[in-house]
């Protein structure tokens, strides 16, 4: 495995780091998650199935956990033990929660090769840092949602937290980094992730109409605020994706539907056709509505138009193309979704299910050779 060897204290909760961790452990890092008497937030949040929440499964894959409740000091100092026996600390307290604590970037005095990763909404600096934030929060400021929504409609937030999510990934990605240059130099880093940032980095679209062509972001629907044609399309049973790039695809999809605004120069760039969207999606649609969307995907395929049937997850998840990837693995009878690449042509993920409460802390004691 990847990350064999690495140990983490994860203190995290909920699902921004969680996921972060989760994905190395799949990458096989030992995790030891530091949990609150009651537990994580998300072991009582459903759907439950067999008395165990999906989400708390999902998002802690791969891991170990210890009980330890930090409001007594006797607690915080089993687990600044811990943390100066790990090589990365991950924790996701408001900003100066893990510092009151004794168990903030300050451990790095102590271990100065320690990575040491913050997760939180706004960041450990600036004057939003002290407010709390969820992931519709992070939407709704960063730009997200003012961007999202059917065209000429009110702001929309996306279906998954994605601010959450991103926070995670970026931390992960900010971990291994850390890793790389305490490898070349034996120093260790602090590391300060926003939900807010990890969002705002992620709408280049919008930071291209905003700062390039000065013009707000907008919310457009499905189709793309930039490219034309490029969206949904009605057919005689549903809809399909259209995705047209450059002009051999814009020819090549005039030519399948039997129009002549292939010739219209007023069409001819992307900005052009944008201009014209009504004009060009009223024109396709007349050829996929008299369509099957099986019909109008395979008829796009064949021209090489990127396209696609709308499919529900279930769909997706039962694909020969999403089984053969490996993109749903059984851990202990329970379905996980682990990390998504391919390391020389193997798709690790962590061979253990989410732990139960508390379950590991006494064998994490002794294997650190801490009292308890």
């Amino acid at each position: 495995m990847m990350l064999k060897g690495l140990r983490i204290l994860d203190m995290t909760r909920v699902m921004a780091g969680p996921f972060c961790t989760a994905l190395l452990a799949d990458l096989g890092a030992e995790v030891i998650k530091l949990e609150p008497p009651q537990g994580d937030d998300y072991r009582h949040i459903g759907p439950f199935v067999d008395g165990e929440s999906a989400l708390f499964t999902l998002m802690n894959r791969g891991k170990q956990s210890n009980v330890l409740d930090l409001k007594d000091p006797a607690a915080q100092a089993t687990a600044k033990a811990i943390a100066l026996q790990c090589d990365v600390v991950v924790e996701n307290f408001r900003p100066g929660v893990a510092s009151r604590l004794g168990l903030g970037p300050e451990l790095r005095q102590q271990k100065p090769a320690l990575i040491y990763a913050s997760i939180s909404g706004f960041g450990q600096t600036g004057p939003n840092a002290h407010l709390p934030a969820y992931d519709l929060v992070a939407q709704a400021m960063s730009g997200l949602m003012a961007a999202t929504g059917e065209e000429g409609g009110k702001p929309l937030k996306v279906g998954e937290s994605y601010g959450d999510l991103m926070a995670g990934l970026y931390a992960s990605w900010a971990i291994l980094a850390a890793l790389h240059r305490r490898n070349a130099t034996g120093d260790g880093t602090t590391i300060d992730v926003a939900m807010f940032d990890a969002l705002f980095s992620l709408l280049p679209t919008s930071h291209a109409l905003q700062f390039y062509a000065g013009r707000a972001p907008q919310p457009v629907g499905n189709r793309h605020p930039l490219s034309t044609p490029f969206g949904c399309f009605d057919c005689a049973d549903g809809q399909a994706v259209i995705a047209v790039l450059g002009d051999r695809q814009w020819q090549a999809l005039c030519g399948l539907i039997g129009s002549d605004m292939g010739s219209d120069l007023s069409l001819a760039t992307d900005e052009g056709r944008t201009a014209q969207e009504p004009r060009i999606k009223a024109a396709i649609e007349a050829w996929t509505g008299l369509r099957t969307v099986v019909d109008v995907v395979a008829g796009l395929s064949a021209a090489g138009i990127p396209t696609a049937q709308v499919q529900t997850l279930r769909q997706a998840a039962a694909s020969p193309h999403a089984v053969a990837r490996g993109l749903v693995s059984v851990i202990s009878g329970a379905k996980i979704v682990g990390q998504p690449v391919h390391f020389d042509g193997e798709k690790p993920v962590s061979s253990t299910s989410a732990p139960q409460l508390g379950a590991d802390g006494a064998a994490i004691l002794h294997r650190l050779g801490i009292a308890s």
